[in-house]
């Protein structure tokens, strides 16, 4: 039998070797929004992601904090995000970079990892690849403080634009997934825009329910919030296709329709 005293010896270690793998998610004082942007691999662009982001959020009226979730990336990922995350600090008005790690697979694991470490009261997160303009924010958050429970960016609700279009295979597969859904999530145009924020009630009453960690976590995370008779604004943009984006329309679509199936196999 191990003796309890090695037991929490070990439970320190453990604790010692998160936080020199990533020593700035652990000091995360209170601000009003955290933005978290999951990133697998992103070393190419995460600097230019990140640098925008702050220069936007230091403008605006509210605190804020960016909280990078690395999902087992196997390049630079991490070390660009913590360099970025120093140069940051040097800066007048300095909006805070913090880097979680998150070692099981999938984009729906590294958002929930980001959005359930946090303490503000708004909390959300986008994609690394900047589709949705970070104009939308502020948006966002006049509709958050006027009591909505999740405002979600769309690229089919009316008076949405592709700034730049998606190709044939991807179109076709987001056309599938969406008369998929449309029965699952009623009233909400598209699920799968990587751009979604909350209040944090709202959000943590929705996220202890859900299960799903892959590309069909928005659908479950939005039904979820359904169910519970939260608000969901729905906000028309101008998106951008990115063409270094992760997902993979035959592999991640095949995956995503099975688990809107058990989603529904579930409430059956």
């Amino acid at each position: 039998m191990v003796p309890l005293h090695a037991h929490g010896v070990q439970t320190r270690r453990r604790g010692l070797l998160q936080a020199k793998r990533h020593p700035v998610s652990l000091r995360r004082s209170h601000v009003d929004l955290e933005v978290i942007i999951p990133a697998f691999n992103e070393a190419a662009r995460i600097s230019s992601t990140l640098t925008q982001t702050v220069d936007f959020l230091a403008g605006q009226p509210w605190t804020s904090r960016i909280v990078v979730v690395d999902n087992g990336s196997v390049d630079d990922t991490a070390a660009v995000v913590r360099r970025v995350s120093r140069e940051t600090r040097e800066k007048e008005n300095a909006v805070p970079i913090s880097l979680v790690g998150c070692s099981r697979r999938g984009k729906g694991a590294a958002v929930r990892r980001g959005l359930l470490s946090g303490t503000s009261k708004y909390t959300g997160f986008f994609d690394a690849d900047l589709a949705t303009p970070l104009e939308t924010l502020t948006e966002t958050m006049s509709y958050l403080a006027g009591g909505a429970a999740a405002v979600i960016a769309s690229r089919h609700a009316p008076g949405s634009t592709f700034v730049v279009p998606q190709h044939l295979g991807r179109r076709m597969g987001g056309r599938a997934f969406r008369v998929l859904t449309k029965s699952k999530v009623k009233g909400i145009q598209d699920t799968q825009c990587g751009f979604k924020f909350f209040e944090r009630d709202a959000l943590t009453a929705a996220m202890v329910q859900c299960r799903s960690t892959g590309f069909a976590f928005d659908v479950e995370l939005l039904l979820r919030l359904q169910d519970n008779d939260a608000s969901i604004v729905e906000l028309p943009v101008a998106w951008t296709d990115g063409a270094e984006s992760t997902f993979r329309p035959f592999q991640d679509g095949v995956a995503s329709f099975a688990s809107v199936i058990q989603l529904q196999k579930a409430a059956s």
